[in-house]
């Protein structure tokens, strides 16, 4: 993988640069949309392509190596041969889902032991093995296996928690640095940062994990419920330690708003399931303004769903034929919210890419947020 720094907002910290890998380029600022089996939720990868335009989407590895299982995707030469997914995929270590899990779980030095949601059978992801899922997954950009701690969090826990997954990333280094890829392509490895809200932790971890020298870093552990403000702090300090000619990528963020000023503070690269779990709950993004599609005001509008979309779904069909397939529990109603949100969080990264290399990024982001951010 290859990171070019295109230009500097000259005004904020955001950036515009180019991702390279193996199956293509990414621009950045971008947004990968999630797709935790191996699919993003209700979207045909033709729209991912053509109407979308995604040019990176997330898999899970918690969630694919229960299901279909490695000897599936294995066979099948990989997951982009498996899904017929011809662009770059990230996958996130699992580390996510076995935080979530806290009930079927337990979190020692060699690893966490987690019970499956799907029929309760026992496993272990350790470092080396999380790093083995993923080399036979295939992902062109794949994480290190880390602890997210919960928010609140006392600071003594996320001390050491942060030094387990800093001892992890080490061993997540060593596997990774001796095997190979599978699949004739080569794989990238993103160390995680953690610390909680602390500063002196995310000091102390930002600058361990940019000792480390990898291709590209992440930004873990915000987003799990703390205030906006606390993750911004957070992410400014991480973005101020972290090399600038290597991407940042700060992980599950999130809402529009979040993005933008992410952006702002020298973030490149987003993922979050919000797009396209509010689309199937009928919230919608929209250029204008953030719509909730069931509301009885739409029930006999028949404008475009968002009339300045380039998205081909949201200038053929109607609000008032949207709502009608959303309050009938049509999974047509799904697809086109999803591919509605979707494309409008493409579009907005896009433009920031726009307006950073134009120079004009501040500006820009305060009188686009006034508009997207109101509800309609």
């Amino acid at each position: 993988m290859k990171f070019e720094l295109i230009h500097k907002d000259s005004h904020s910290k955001a950036r515009a640069g180019l991702i390279t890998t193996d199956h293509g380029e990414i621009e950045t600022p971008i947004f990968m949309p999630v797709g935790t089996a191996g699919t993003v939720k209700a979207v045909h990868f033709e729209e991912l392509e053509n109407e979308i335009h995604a040019q990176i989407i997330l898999g899970n590895t918690y969630h694919l190596y229960l299901r279909p299982g490695l000897d599936i995707i294995r066979e099948a030469g990989g997951l982009h041969k498996f899904n017929s997914w011809e662009r770059p995929i990230l996958t996130d270590s699992g580390g996510y889902q076995v935080y979530s899990l806290a009930d079927r779980r337990k979190i020692k030095e060699e690893g966490a032991k987690f019970s499956s949601h799907i029929d309760g059978s026992k496993h272990l992801f350790s470092p080396e093995i999380v790093m083995d899922i993923q080399r036979t997954i295939g992902a062109d950009i794949i994480m290190a296996f880390d602890e997210c701690t919960p928010y609140p969090c006392a600071y003594d826990y996320a001390k050491n928690s942060m030094h387990m997954t800093h001892r992890w990333l080490k061993r997540c280094c060593d596997r990774f640095d001796a095997t190979e890829p599978l699949y004739g392509y080569s794989q990238t490895l993103f160390p995680i940062v953690q610390g909680s809200v602390y500063k002196d932790l995310r000091k102390e971890s930002a600058e361990y994990i940019a000792s480390m020298n990898r291709e590209g870093n992440a930004i873990g552990g915000l987003s799990v419920g703390e205030p906006h403000e606390e993750m911004y702090e957070m992410t400014e300090l991480v973005c101020d330690i972290l090399p600038t000619d290597k991407p940042r990528y700060l992980m599950g963020v999130g809402t529009p708003e979040n993005i933008l000023n992410g952006i702002e503070l020298g973030v490149d690269m987003f993922d979050c399931v919000m797009p396209t779990r509010n689309a199937r709950n009928g919230m919608l993004f929209t250029k204008q303004g953030i719509i909730n599609i069931k509301n009885k005001k739409w029930e006999k509008d028949f404008s475009p769903i968002d009339s300045l979309s380039e998205c081909s779904t949201s200038r053929i069909h109607s609000k008032a034929y949207l709502r009608h397939l959303m309050i009938s529990k049509e999974y047509l109603g799904a697809q086109i919210a999803s591919v509605n949100n979707l494309s409008f969080y493409l579009w907005l990264v896009k433009e920031a890419r726009k307006s950073i290399i134009a120079g004009n990024f501040s500006s820009w982001k305060k009188s686009t947020l006034d508009i997207i951010m109101q509800r309609l």
